[in-house]
């Protein structure tokens, strides 16, 4: 298996798994800078490599009210201060080509979104920055159809590639984790992370915004680590209930430590 550099942070087979985790979206400096600051404490005191996850814009939601964040420009002027005052790698998704340019002078890993993983002009562009990709699963996709996503970033010359599982559309409003989908797109000869979050999202089921169900996330997390995952990605807030994003779908910080701890006693207990 090919990994995936960043600094000292090795992803891939062989090596410890990594943590991937942040608000869904940028708040503010100071609340982004706080969180960070928190989850890099919690990984670093277990040995956990962690890059920080949070998104400037959050173009794919429900409805034209919800909250999509600061923008690009200022976003990434706050992702850059995480980066350079804490030594921490930063990801976040882009939407459009001229984005993944841009974004690419600040990010550590440029993210595609599920629903535009199937944007050819988007990926190359992306792969094109020399930055690592990290393509989510689109949860309309069988895991043996990403390998088409892999060969856009290895046609642009970026061997530098993750996929992302983010559960599976199970009829209106619901998803599925199938954990066979990380072996069978480890086969391809890249890192698999497992998204923990929006694999317990309910699509739409709130009406005007996404639902779901955070109570599943800790499981869910210890299964994709149990069944080989190379990488965890979460959304992680001090108080999900009252994040103006994604509230059902993330962790809070308060119980990050523990299921961290569980996760390095399966990582022992499979290297045994």
């Amino acid at each position: 298996m090919k990994t995936v550099t960043l600094g000292n942070i090795v992803i891939g087979a062989g090596h410890p798994v990594v943590l991937i985790a942040g608000p869904c979206v940028i708040e503010s400096e100071e609340s982004t800078l706080r969180h960070a600051k928190a989850i890099k404490e919690i990984a670093g005191s277990l040995g956990i490599p962690f890059i920080f996850k949070s998104s400037y814009d959050k173009a794919n939601r429900t409805s034209v009210r919800s909250y999509r964040g600061p923008g690009i420009k200022t976003g990434l002027g706050v992702l850059k201060k995480v980066k350079d005052e804490l030594d921490v790698p930063v990801l976040s998704d882009v939407h459009t080509k001229e984005e993944a340019r841009i974004a690419g002078e600040v990010l550590d890993i440029i993210q595609i979104p599920a629903l535009l993983s199937r944007q050819t002009d988007l990926i190359t562009e992306a792969a094109r920055t020399g930055k690592a990709v990290n393509i989510k699963k689109g949860q309309f996709s069988s895991p043996w159809d990403v390998k088409h996503a892999l060969e856009k970033v290895q046609s642009a010359g970026n061997p530098n590639v993750l996929i992302t599982e983010r559960g599976t559309s199970f009829g209106y409003n619901n998803l599925v984790s199938d954990f066979r989908s990380i072996l069978i797109m480890q086969d391809f000869g890249v890192p698999v992370i497992y998204d923990a979050s929006h694999s317990v999202q309910m699509p739409g089921g709130l009406g005007e915004k996404s639902g779901g169900d955070s109570r599943f996330i800790p499981p869910l997390m210890l299964a994709s680590v149990s069944a080989g995952a190379d990488g965890i990605f979460v959304e992680v807030h001090e108080d999900p209930d009252n994040s103006p994003c994604d509230g059902p779908n993330m962790l809070s910080l308060k119980k990050l430590e523990d299921v961290l701890r569980k996760i390095k006693e399966i990582e022992r207990i499979i290297k045994r």
